[in-house]
C-alpha cells in the first residue's frame, strides 16, 4: 500500500491563496454548464421518449415509401441513434489533444461550443423536415462535442484551480454532467417535452448551454499553466493568476517554472512517447484502470436494468419515468456531496468507499433478483439496491476520476494522456452497451456478480497503487510515482540548490533501482 502522504491544508480553513474568487467561480460555472452539462444532457435525452422517436421514424418512412418499417429495421435505426453518441465521443477524444495544444484549453471549449450549436439546429428542424437521418447524424456530432468536452473541461478546471481547490473544482465536471442528465430526465417527461409535438424542442435544448458558454467564457482567463509553460507568456500568466487568486501569486509562478524545467528535461510529449516512457508507466496504467473501472463497474447496466426492477416491484410502466427522476435526485445530491468532501476526505477514501458500496449493492441485487418471485416483498429491496448503487457511484467512481486523471501528469503530457483516457472511457462505454444485454440474457441475475468482482478489483488497484493527491502540487505527485516507476529521485540537497525539482531524462540503464 502506498503512503497516505500529506493531507494538504490542516483544519477547516483554507490558506488565502486557496480561497475562491469571483472570477474562479464564474469561470467554473461558465465552462462546466456550457460543456459538461451538454455531455450529460445528451446521454439521457433519448432514453425516456424513445417510443415517440421510434414512432416518428416509422411515420416518416411510411410517408416516403408507403409501407411501415419492419421491426428489425426499426431496431437497427434506433440502435444507430443510440450508439452514434459514444462513437462520436470516441472520435472527439482522438482529436482533443491536438485541439487543446493548438488552441488552448479555453479555446478548445469555445470551438466545441460553436460545433455543438450545429447538431442542435439539425435536430430541432428534423421534425419539420421529416428526416430522421438528421437525428442520427446529429447524434454523431453531439458525441464528438462530448468527447472533446470530456477531456478539455477537466484539463481547464484542473489547471485553473489552486492545489487546495483542485479536487472541488475538478468535481464540478461530474456535477454539471449529472445536472445535464437530470434536466434531460425532467424535460423528457411526457407531460413536458417527451411527446409527439415537443421532442424537436427537447433535442434542440442542447444548443442553449453552448450559446451561453460562447457569450460568457471569453471574458475569463485561459489556463495559466498553458499560458506560461506552453506559450511562454509570463506577463499574461501573472495577470491571469491575479484575477483568479487572492494575495501574492509569485510562489505559484515559481512552481510553474519548476514544472516547465521538468518538461524541458523530459523533452517533447507525444502519444507514442507517453506509452514508451518508463517514468510515466504507472500513471498511464492508473488512468486506464480508473476510466475502465468507472464504466465496467456496472453503472450502464444498472441504468439499463432499472426499469425492469421498478416494474417488478409493482411500479406501473407509465410511472417508472418518475422513479427515474427520483434516482436522478439521488445522483445529484451525492455528486454535490462528493464535490464538497473531496478536499476534506481525499480522493482515495471516496473512490474506495464508492466502489465498496457499488460492489455490495450488486451482490444484494443478485440475491433480490434470484428470490423475488419466491418472496415478492424483496422487489422493493431491489429499488433500494439501485438507489444505493447510484449513491455509491456518485460518491466516488463517477466524479473523482475526473480530478485524479488531471493530477497524474505534468502539463505537456496531459493532452496525450487524456487521449488515452478518452479512448478507454468511450470504448468501455460502447462495450458495456453492446455486450451487457447478451450477458444478461445468458446469466440473468448472476450478471451483477461480474460487476461486483470488477468493483473489487478496481478498489484493490486503487488501494495498492494510487496515492492520495489532495493538497499536492503536480510535481510532488510526479515524484511519488517516480519511486514506483523505478526512477532515481534527486537528493534533497539538489532540490535546495534548485536542480532537483524535476526528473532528468535518464537512459534505462541509469533509471533502474
Amino acid at each position: 500500500m502506498v503512503e497516505d502522504g500529506r493531507t494538504g491544508t490542516p483544519g477547516a480553513t483554507l490558506p488565502r491563496e486557496g480561497q475562491l474568487t469571483l472570477t474562479l467561480v464564474l469561470a467554473t460555472l461558465s465552462s462546466s454548464l456550457g460543456s459538461g452539462f451538454q455531455y450529460g444532457y445528451n446521454i439521457a435525452v433519448v432514453n425516456t421518449p424513445h417510443q415517440v422517436l421510434k414512432s416518428f421514424y416509422n411515420q416518416t418512412y411510411f410517408e416516403r415509401y408507403g409501407v411501415p418499417l419492419d421491426g428489425n429495421t426499426l431496431l437497427l435505426l434506433w440502435s444507430c441513434t443510440v450508439s452514434m453518441f459514444p462513437l462520436g465521443g470516441l472520435l472527439g477524444s482522438l482529436g482533443v489533444g491536438l485541439l487543446v495544444d493548438r488552441c488552448g484549453r479555453k479555446g478548445a471549449l469555445l470551438i466545441n461550443s460553436i460545433l455543438a450549436i450545429i447538431p442542435a439546429i439539425l435536430m430541432g428542424v428534423s421534425g419539420v423536415a421529416r428526416a430522421f437521418e438528421l437525428i442520427i447524424v446529429s447524434r454523431v456530432l453531439v458525441g464528438v462535442c462530448a468527447g472533446v468536452a470530456f477531456n478539455a473541461l477537466p484539463m481547464y478546471l484542473g489547471e485553473l484551480a489552486p492545489k487546495e481547490l483542485r479536487g472541488a473544482l475538478g468535481s464540478m465536471v461530474e456535477v454539471s454532467v449529472i445536472f445535464g442528465i437530470f434536466l434531460a430526465q425532467i424535460l423528457s417527461l411526457r407531460a413536458i417535452l417527451g411527446n409527439a409535438t415537443g421532442w424537436p424542442v427537447l433535442l434542440a435544448v442542447t444548443g442553449v448551454p453552448a450559446i451561453l458558454e460562447l457569450l460568457s467564457l471569453p471574458f475569463f482567463p485561459e489556463s495559466p499553466r498553458y499560458t506560461l509553460i506552453q506559450k511562454g507568456d509570463e506577463e499574461a500568466t501573472r495577470r491571469a493568476l491575479r484575477r483568479l487568486r487572492r494575495g501574492d501569486v509569485e510562489a505559484e509562478l515559481q512552481e510553474m517554472h519548476a514544472e516547465e524545467q521538468a518538461e524541458r528535461a523530459v523533452g517533447p510529449a507525444s502519444l507514442r512517447r507517453l506509452v514508451a516512457q518508463r517514468p510515466l508507466r504507472w500513471q498511464l496504467v492508473s488512468v486506464v484502470v480508473l476510466m475502465a473501472g468507472q464504466q465496467l463497474s456496472g453503472i450502464s447496466a444498472i441504468n439499463y436494468y432499472a426499469d425492469t426492477i421498478y416494474i417488478s416491484a409493482g411500479v406501473d410502466a407509465t410511472q417508472s419515468q418518475y422513479v427515474t427522476v427520483g434516482a436522478g435526485v439521488v445522483n445529484i445530491v451525492m455528486t454535490v456531496m462528493s464535490a464538497f468532501a473531496v478536499e476534506r476526505m481525499g480522493r482515495r477514501l471516496l473512490l474506495l468507499s464508492g466502489y465498496g458500496i457499488c460492489g455490495c449493492a450488486c451482490l444484494v441485487l443478485t440475491l433480490v433478483l434470484l428470490f423475488q418471485n419466491t418472496v415478492p416483498e424483496l422487489s422493493y429491496l431491489g429499488i433500494v439496491c439501485v438507489l444505493v448503487y447510484i449513491a455509491g457511484h456518485s460518491l466516488g467512481p463517477s466524479p473523482v476520476p475526473s480530478v485524479v486523471r488531471t493530477e497524474l501528469f505534468l502539463q505537456s503530457w496531459r493532452p496525450a494522456a487524456f487521449t488515452v483516457d478518452g479512448l478507454v472511457h468511450w470504448l468501455t462505454n460502447f462495450i458495456v452497451g453492446l455486450v451487457f444485454p447478451s450477458i444478461q440474457a445468458s446469466l440473468g441475475p448472476y450478471s451483477f456478480i461480474i460487476f461486483a468482482g470488477l468493483c473489487a478489483l478496481t478498489a484493490a488497484y486503487i488501494f495498492v497503487i494510487i496515492p492520495e493527491t489532495k493538497g499536492r502540487t503536480f510535481l510532488e505527485i510526479n515524484r511519488i510515482f517516480a519511486k514506483r516507476n523505478g526512477v532515481v529521485i534527486p537528493e534533497e540537497e539538489e532540490e535546495e540548490a534548485g536542480v532537483g525539482h524535476h526528473l532528468p531524462a535518464l537512459p534505462p540503464s541509469q533509471t533502474a533501482l
